[in-house]
């Protein structure tokens, strides 16, 4: 089968944190290795070992630059024109009041989906090639902030008062250095094996976002490298932050005194979670068989999916 994966604002491959670039760099080398041939229409200047680049044009209609032999279009945005090729879309963000989103469209969690009138979700798969064995025994100290650090709704002021309060240094991987503090350290945007290495030796992630995640991917590489994560209950984080594997709350406080607690969490469990349940080749296996329901004539859902109301973001509160 021969697969055009489109996402217009994407550049691959990507060498800092990345998001989109990163799942749909996994799908296709994924779907590369199950023998189908993959194109990617994305920005220019992007290159692929495994796959066809189209560099997108943003002049020309989609339906001009996805070749005429495709059997299916995976779109990671919503395009502004109806078509013409079989095609499926994953929604990555959270939609607006008032925005229509596509009958073929997929959601990147359970909660996602429900949000936007949805049953059909795919989660985010990881590279665990890249990501490598963790070591759940390494010598850990501090908490990790692993977000856009500018981003309001990340909440990193949360995240060094929450440490503070804990007694915890944090250690910054995202960007932006606010001011000085010696109980943070930034190290910028980082990816790679540099990203592995800052958080392997975390004890713990702090998450206390302030809008409904989507899917954290900062949660799933976190837990990977043995992690519990502290968080707020918004978004997805309820499907993924089990008592097991950390804690869920709006207080600050709460937060605080669960991670001075968190000794009793499972790395290992936190681990096999990620590992059972997230990593590219589930992903892509999911997408396979949603392209089998597109290619057979089904809608993925039974009706337009508009968007009514704005869900309480940003910000949602977190209390002292």
């Amino acid at each position: 089968m021969k697969i055009t994966i489109v996402s217009k604002n994407s550049k691959i491959p990507v060498f800092g944190y990345g998001g989109t670039q990163r799942d749909i760099w996994a799908e296709g080398k994924i779907l590369d290795q199950m023998g189908h041939k993959v194109v990617f229409l994305v920005r220019k200047g992007s290159s692929c070992p495994f796959g066809e680049i189209i560099p997108y044009n943003p002049k020309a209609s989609f339906n001009s630059q996805i070749p005429g032999d495709t059997d299916i279009a995976h779109f990671h945005h919503l395009p502004e024109e109806k078509i013409e090729k079989p095609y499926m879309i994953t929604i990555h963000g959270n939609g607006k009041p008032g925005q229509m989103i596509d009958r073929n469209s997929v959601f990147v969690s359970r909660n996602h989906a429900e949000r936007h009138g949805s049953t059909r979700y795919v989660y985010n798969g990881l590279d665990l090639d890249q990501l490598g064995l963790p070591d759940l025994n390494a010598r850990r100290d501090g908490l990790l902030y692993l977000a856009k650090a500018r981003r309001r709704i990340k909440n990193l002021k949360g995240s060094i008062q929450i440490a503070r309060m804990a007694g915890k240094k944090l250690h910054v991987a995202g960007g932006w250095k606010p001011g000085l503090n010696p109980r943070v350290k930034y190290y910028g945007m980082v990816g790679g094996e540099k990203k592995n290495r800052i958080i392997r030796h975390r004890e713990a992630l702090l998450f206390p976002v302030l809008w409904h995640e989507p899917l954290g991917l900062a949660i799933l590489e976190s837990m990977y490298f043995g992690l519990p994560v502290f968080g707020t209950p918004y978004g997805s984080l309820p499907e993924l932050v089990s008592r097991e594997r950390g804690f869920l709350s709006k207080s600050k406080s709460q937060l605080a005194w669960a991670v001075r607690e968190h000794n009793h969490y499972n790395r290992k469990r936190c681990h096999e979670f990620i590992a059972d349940n997230f990593s590219d080749r589930k992903m892509t296996e999911a997408y396979l068989k949603i392209f089998d329901e597109v290619l057979s004539g089904k809608k993925l859902n039974n009706h337009p999916l508009f968007i009514q109301r704005k869900y309480g973001e940003p910000p949602l509160p977190i209390y002292e």
